[in-house]
């Protein structure tokens, strides 16, 4: 027994960081093979609130990075991905998603433009090795290199309205001209030429910065953080808040939202998709699929009896006949409601509609609402 709980440990990986997060007192949980905090002393309520109303800090180093790069690189990248790579002007980012020829989901992804010739992916951390597998696979016939760069960067994101005011403090690259979506390099933490992208997975306006992933440098940015957004009562945050944050915005998980058996159309992402810019990998399969008509739609849930619909939770008709499942579901600390994503039948989609989801073997009314749940508000002038 013994020998075998040794062997599982070694499959563990962690972050240049989980020694600071074990200091701060954090749950730490196995994610996707990872040891990575879900929540620290101050609680998960707590965290996500930071979030909303000021900042909070992640740790995120366990995201996979793939650069490509080359005289060939646009057209590699445009044959890989949904959207339109061409669109992005050098220091913009899109959001997008590398497809199968059904049109379902390899992953979804960030991509950066670097260059006319150089783009940097960022990918999920569950499907690092497939990813880049897929990617080298599919652009063999492309005059381009493909870099795994996943293991190069320890990932820190600065998340909520005061995530800008932090970091400010920390480095000499002008924000308030970086727009949402887009990045830009300069000094951070005395770290010269680093990678600063507004960019998130909170709903909320923040960055993720890019440094080295040795231990030491990695600490001492993020003590240095920690110390900057005192002022502004920055909050160390776990992936349980993440989840709850991600949900609250309607962003997808891989592996409930998108997947290997969801379509584009299913999802409802086909804003992201552009099938006016040429062939890519699955358009085909999603002309057919436009012209057939999708069967099933994401929709999202709020509980109207008391209880919580978990992920994986069945979706029930008044009869009592499952006609879906819950994707992802939990309280929303902002929002205070118990809310879902879901897949259910077209007919069922309507605003409004009432639905049951079972909840330990009982019928737990629900109706769907408009998502996303939450909206960051806009900035007045």
């Amino acid at each position: 027994m013994s020998s075998l709980s040794n062997v599982t440990q070694t499959l563990i990986r962690k972050t240049a960081l989980n020694a600071v997060h074990r200091k701060l007192g954090a749950k730490m949980v196995d994610f996707n093979g990872w040891d990575m905090p879900v929540e620290y002393p101050a609680g998960l309520i707590a965290e996500h609130m930071a979030v909303r109303n000021g900042v909070g800090i992640f740790d995120v180093s366990h995201m996979g990075d793939i650069r490509i790069s080359g005289r060939e690189a646009l057209a590699a990248v445009q044959h890989i991905s949904m959207n339109d790579a061409s669109k992005l002007a050098i220091g913009q980012c899109q959001y997008s998603a590398m497809l199968y020829s059904q049109g379902t989901f390899v992953d979804d992804v960030i991509i950066h433009r670097f260059g006319e010739d150089d783009f940097f992916f960022v990918i999920n951390a569950g499907t690092r090795e497939k990813d880049i597998t897929w990617v080298r696979d599919n652009t063999r016939s492309f005059d381009c290199k493909v870099e795994h760069l996943s293991d190069d960067f320890t990932q820190i994101a600065i998340q909520g309205p005061r995530g800008v005011d932090v970091l400010q403090k920390l480095t000499d690259a002008d924000l308030s001209k970086v727009k949402f979506y887009w990045f830009t390099r300069g000094t951070v933490c005395g770290l010269g030429n680093t990678l600063i992208a507004r960019t998130g997975y909170t709903a909320e306006d923040g960055f993720e910065i890019y440094v080295p992933a040795d231990e030491e440098t990695s600490a001492r940015v993020w003590h240095e953080v920690m110390e900057a957004g005192k002022e502004f009562k920055l909050l160390p945050c776990g992936l349980g808040a993440r989840n709850t944050l991600r949900l609250e915005g309607k962003l997808a998980l891989y592996g409930h939202e998108i997947s290997d058996s969801i379509t584009v159309w299913e999802a409802g992402l086909d804003r992201w998709c552009k099938m006016d810019k040429g062939e890519f990998i699955g358009r085909r399969s999603l002309e057919r699929q436009k012209v057939d008509g999708v069967h099933r739609t994401l929709v999202g849930l709020e509980m109207i009896e008391r209880g919580i619909g978990r992920d994986g939770y069945p979706v029930l008709n008044d009869q009592g006949r499952q006609i879906g499942y819950i994707t992802s579901g939990s309280y929303a600390p902002y929002l205070k409601k118990n809310i879902g994503l879901a897949y259910v039948p077209s007919s069922y989609a309507a605003i409004d509609t009432v639905v049951n989801v079972e909840i330990r073997g009982q019928a737990v009314k629900a109706k769907v609402v408009p998502t996303p749940f939450y909206k960051r508000p806009k900035k007045t002038a």
